[in-house]
């Protein structure tokens, strides 16, 4: 009976898989004048359409056609958000959680006939899948939260450098470069970009503008308008920078000292969950050991 059973969820399995990459095949653009084939196109795209990663494409073709726009603006964001991890669109980001999903279904299944029974595999199988459809979720949300804190801790120190290299007379796209040759982290990462951007013909301040809504940090984003404001009224960029790098001092010293005052709060569970019980076991442990043994007697 489990066998008989296991080789249905088997066939059924590969026939869903057979019909999902059947409709990808299906599902390629209609050719027309503007996306003709020329002749010697026509092998290379053979040995192209034969790939694992042009079927991957497809896939992600169609689910960014199933996808709502506000979702995929929201996911794009977070993505955006976590660095853009494996240059995934939001669409391929889709198929990895469903591809996730399915196999660890699979996997749960087969897993689930041989510890439990037929009768519970089936059950194991679902619980796995949801389980693993959630999971690139909170590991994007994961990253999302790594970096911010990472960019939020580099802040004040990329400020100042930034502020001294103004100062001492270099341009703020070379107190830019100072920066992404001296952090190597998120921040370093965006300064970066916004250079590369720039140096392919894209002014300055919509870059720049761009990476404060990118990375989703307040702090930044207040960077990026002071910067912009600077330019925009003709106002000296030496002093909003310096303005900007005290403010985010004082932040953070303020933060700093909020953490120091919680401190004292969270050490109090730890000290009655774990210290103090051991505490009276040493000091009324021989007591009521003589108790115990007066009792006895």
């Amino acid at each position: 009976m489990s066998s008989n059973l296991g080789l249905m969820a088997g066939l059924i399995c590969a026939v869903a898989v057979f019909m999902f990459f059947s409709r990808v095949q299906r599902a390629g653009p209609v050719a027309g004048p503007a996306n003709r084939v020329l002749p010697r196109e026509m092998h290379a795209n053979g040995v192209r359409n034969r790939t694992l990663g042009y079927r991957l494409e497809r896939v992600s073709r169609i689910f960014a056609r199933q996808m709502p726009v506000e979702r995929r603006q929201a996911l794009q964001a977070k993505l955006n958000q976590a660095g853009n991890p494996w240059e995934l669109t939001p669409a391929g980001f889709e198929a990895v959680r469903w591809a996730t999903a399915a196999l660890v279904a699979l996997l749960g299944l087969v897993a689930g006939l041989v510890v439990f029974g037929p009768m519970s595999a089936l059950l194991v199988g679902a619980l796995a899948g949801v389980v693993a459809y959630f999971l690139p979720a909170l590991g994007l949300d994961r990253l999302v939260k790594r970096r911010r804190d990472e960019i939020d801790r580099s802040l004040p120190d990329a400020v100042d450098l930034l502020t001294l290299a103004v100062e001492a007379g270099l341009t703020l796209d070379a107190g830019m470069a100072d920066i992404t040759a001296r952090f190597h982290n998120a921040l370093g990462d965006e300064f970066a970009k916004v250079l590369r951007e720039v140096r392919l013909g894209r002014p300055r301040l919509p870059a720049l503008e761009d990476m404060g809504r990118r990375c989703g940090v307040p702090e930044l984003h207040n960077l990026v308008q002071a910067i912009t404001q600077s330019e925009q009224m003709g106002i000296g960029i030496v002093k909003s920078l310096r303005i900007q790098s005290d403010e985010l001092r004082r932040r953070r010293r303020s933060q700093l000292q909020e953490r120091a005052a919680r401190a004292s709060l969270q050490m109090v569970f730890p000290m009655v969950g774990c210290i103090f019980p051991t505490i009276w076991i040493i000091l009324l442990g021989p007591a009521l050991m003589t108790v115990i043994a007066s009792f006895i007697r």
